[in-house]
């Protein structure tokens, strides 16, 4: 009969923390394992000395290297993939010998922890069983006395070993944080920080929970003073008290941002930061129910008809000292609210508020990706809508760019009450670009309904459209190719004259 590996999280640093089903788990076990550093010490096997008794077997798996600068053929991953084989060996031939082996992790045995590699390796041919541990995360906010989220926030947790520009781009989205791994990763970490206009905000907290615990500000910390059992941490902004406040000694603007096409992914870091930082949310009903709002913030939705009203209104909440966050679709300099706001702040009384525009994922962008490059080449932008322009305009530049010969994207193309401008766009497409030339349509692009269509002027059927789509119209150049891996639409970079 063979025995049964265990991983056991001994919680974050202090032995009384370790769970009672751990304790009973490792006094009884035949071998007690745990890896450490070349110099030999464990502090996994200093948290579960309270709990050892004598007579067990203890397999020290030491690692080989502690930095990624090594001899070994295959590099640094090539050598700790032959010490995590040979670990495993190790730990087999005691399974295979009937004798149950405890696997210590500090913290979690699945959460950063080197368990998961004898486990990837070994549950396959024994018995296994995973003991959860307090996380490091949670002594740290237990280190800080500070709720890391609250509310709709949410937590990012990092290794300080990730690329750079992935760091910031995470700091910078607003969420709380945790950084792992830090040691001589720390200077990097803080950078990334900096980058991302977080730093004040963040913690530093070592040795969470046992005697030599630390706790400060980042921007304290002696770079040359930190271990790797260290750890950066950003609460959340509704119980951090280093997270910017929102009244009006901090300072009011106003933030135009643009939400993407629809799917939530699409947002940028900067702006789910400038969302989450906001104390007012201010937009079109539609794309507000787009944005969940976190305790706190005052959400002003208003109809789709009124945007002078709305910028106005969002400069005067700026001007007493908030943080208001104007929501658009797609880009906001696009046929949307920047422009709005941008009028109305260039005026008297607005002209020292701070206007700030965060660019998004634009309609034609996404719409056009779907179906593959069709935006290749030269283009232009023009929306059907007459309620600002009258339609001659509208029809003189289409006609214009077409004549040149440009893919044009075609914006806001009907409505339930503008339902003449497609069949009147298809019209004057037939007598300047012919009833050949290629159409896309595209319907809620990265929505739950989403459509994709190709046609051509001929076969075009305004029915079919309303404000949910967006249209390209091909250039002469455009290219529909039908391949076994799927249909592509693209406009050649070239251009024979």
């Amino acid at each position: 009969m063979t025995g049964t590996l265990y991983g056991v999280g001994l919680g974050p640093g202090d032995s009384e923390l370790v769970t009672v089903k751990a304790a009973r788990l490792i006094s009884a076990a035949d071998v007690i394992a745990y890896h450490c550093a070349r110099h030999g010490r464990s502090i996994a096997r200093g948290v579960a000395v309270p709990y050892l008794r004598d007579g067990q077997i203890e397999e020290r798996l030491m690692y080989p290297v502690t930095t990624e600068t090594v001899d070994h053929p295959g590099g640094y991953d090539g050598a700790m993939a032959d010490f995590y084989t040979e670990s495993a060996a190790r730990l087999a031939d005691h399974l295979a010998a009937g004798r149950d082996v405890v696997l210590l992790a500090e913290g979690d045995p699945l959460f950063f922890s080197s368990y998961m590699h004898m486990h990837k390796r070994l549950a396959g041919r024994f018995a296994t069983e995973i003991v959860p541990g307090v996380t490091s995360v949670s002594g740290a906010s237990a280190a800080l006395g500070i709720p890391l989220v609250e509310g709709e926030e949410n937590l990012v947790v990092l290794p300080g070993t990730a690329p750079d520009d992935e760091l910031v781009a995470q700091f910078a989205s607003g969420s709380a944080i945790a950084v792992l791994k830090l040691g001589r990763t720390f200077e990097r970490v803080r950078a990334a920080l900096r980058a991302a206009g977080r730093l004040d905000e963040a913690w530093y907290v070592e040795r969470a929970t046992t005697a030599a615990q630390r706790v400060e500000r980042v921007v304290d910390v002696d770079p040359a003073s930190v271990p790797y059992f260290s750890m950066i941490v950003v609460p959340g902004a509704t119980n951090n008290p280093l997270a910017p406040q929102s009244d009006a000694q901090t300072g009011g603007g106003v933030t135009v941002v643009g939400l993407g096409p629809g799917p939530a992914d699409q947002q940028t870091p900067q702006v789910r930061a400038a969302l989450a930082a906001a104390t007012d949310l201010i937009g079109y009903t539609t794309y507000l129910s787009r944005v969940t709002p976190r305790p706190g913030q005052q959400v002003h939705a208003s109809d789709n008809r009124v945007e002078s009203q709305r910028a106005e209104f969002a400069l005067d909440l700026a001007r007493r000292g908030r943080r208001v966050v104007v929501v658009s679709s797609g880009d906001p300099g696009v046929f949307a609210m920047a422009t709005a706001v941008a009028e109305v702040a260039a005026q008297e009384p607005y002209t020292d508020v701070e206007v700030t525009v965060l660019p998004g994922v634009t309609a034609a962008s996404a719409v056009a990706a779907a179906f593959g490059a069709p935006l290749g080449h030269d283009l232009a932008l023009i929306s059907l809508s007459d309620r600002l322009k009258p339609w001659d305009v509208i029809a003189r530049r289409v006609t214009a760019a077409v004549e040149a010969d440009l893919v044009v994207a075609v914006y806001n193309p009907g409505s339930a009450s503008r339902d003449h401008q497609v069949a009147d766009l298809r019209q004057l497409l037939s007598e300047t670009a012919g009833p050949d030339r290629v159409v896309l349509v595209g319907r809620d692009v990265g929505g739950p309904s989403q459509a994709l269509t190709v046609t051509t002027v001929g076969d075009l059927d305004p029915s079919t459209v309303d404000m949910r789509t967006l249209l390209i119209i091909g250039s002469s150049t455009t290219v529909v190719a039908e391949r076994p891996g799927g249909r592509l639409v693209f406009t050649p970079r070239r251009y024979e004259v």
